[in-house]
């Protein structure tokens, strides 16, 4: 059984066969890192060594080829960031005139050649791919974190306004990814970080109002095209989850563990069944600061509670360099018990 073929059985919640490995994304410095005490030359070369299962290919804002450079987004209006909650250039709109006034990208400008050459090249992989149409965390910054919840009460025809500009663009784009990835990889990788450590960002019945609905399009577009859909969330994120699971959803990333109400055990009695599992080896402390033999004892902690249908992952994709290649090789051997 090939990877691919072992990831897509457990997104099918069908899965009799061990447990799949997703190393994540670590950092350019942390890869090096590992690299370098290998004897390895790339990045592709420590996939194989840790046995990864999964690549993600993305296909955002390197496919966007402006014929004068210009941006995907620029919710700054060229200005510098100093921070995540600054306003944005759409911080004092309160018409939905303002919103359609501002220069907004053209989805014929992307250019998917090179992306689709490197997920053919991972044929036997699973691969995680599309848009990352992270239109939850755009909005936020076309307004400004505070300004954009204040909206939703305020002017949420403007917030809707605003969230519609990039749906219509995240739509189209994967609309003609798809059309030309065809059956070359089987999931739609997604991502909007709308938890903190202890509970939602906005409350559940804004959550349903603002962002269910552009889930449910993207999710929805994604099975037209016989796609899986796995989707990215960092926090605690449990009240959102019933939703996501009634929109189609098919498997949940990163499992962030020790944010409220998202350990293995809680995630294991409320939703064990109804999706796949990407992730929950905790990168805040148990990656960081264990021993190799707790990390090993965690994963199989895991894989009993989340089992079989899980890809064992960090907790967060972005491994940072403060955790040790041991760690990494305990968790990545413990997956493949």
């Amino acid at each position: 059984m090939t990877s691919r073929e072992k990831v897509r059985r457990i997104f099918d919640l069908k899965s009799d066969s061990p447990i799949a490995f997703w190393t994540g994304n670590p950092w350019d410095s942390t890869a090096q890192g590992y690299m370098d005490k290998l004897g390895l030359k790339t990045r592709e070369e420590l996939l194989v060594h840790l046995h990864d299962d999964c690549r993600w290919v993305m296909t955002e804002w390197s496919c966007y080829k402006h014929p004068e450079g210009k941006p995907l987004w620029d919710p700054l209006g060229g200005r510098e960031r100093t921070s995540l909650a600054q306003p944005g250039c759409l911080a004092d709109a309160t018409t939905v005139a303002e919103v359609e006034a501002i220069p907004w990208p053209n989805v014929d400008y992307m250019d998917f050649t090179q992306a689709l050459a490197e997920i053919r090249s991972y044929s036997d992989k699973m691969v995680f791919t599309g848009t990352w149409s992270c239109f939850f965390h755009l909005v936020g910054d076309y307004f400004g974190m505070e300004e954009y919840f204040i909206k939703m009460h305020t002017h949420p025809a403007v917030v809707e306004a605003l969230t519609r500009r990039f749906l219509d663009f995240y739509l189209e784009a994967n609309r003609r990814f798809f059309e030309l990835l065809g059956d070359d990889a089987d999931i739609f990788f997604f991502g909007n970080d709308f938890g903190t450590q202890l509970d939602l960002f906005i409350s559940p019945e804004n959550f349903r109002k603002f962002v269910m609905p552009g889930f449910k399009q993207l999710i929805d577009l994604a099975h037209k095209y016989n796609k899986k859909v796995l989707l990215h969330s960092c926090g605690s994120i449990i009240k959102a989850i019933p939703m996501m699971i009634d929109a189609g959803m098919d498997g949940l990333h990163p499992l962030q563990a020790l944010a409220a109400g998202m350990d293995a055990e809680n995630l294991s009695r409320n939703f064990k069944g109804k999706i796949a599992f990407v992730g929950g080896v905790d990168t805040q402390q148990l990656l960081v600061h264990g021993t190799p033999q707790q990390v090993r004892d965690d994963v199989r902690r895991l894989r009993d509670l989340l089992g079989p249908n899980l890809v064992v992952s960090p907790s967060h994709e972005a491994i940072l360099p403060n955790v040790s290649l041991e760690n990494v090789l305990a968790m990545a051997e413990a997956a493949r018990e």
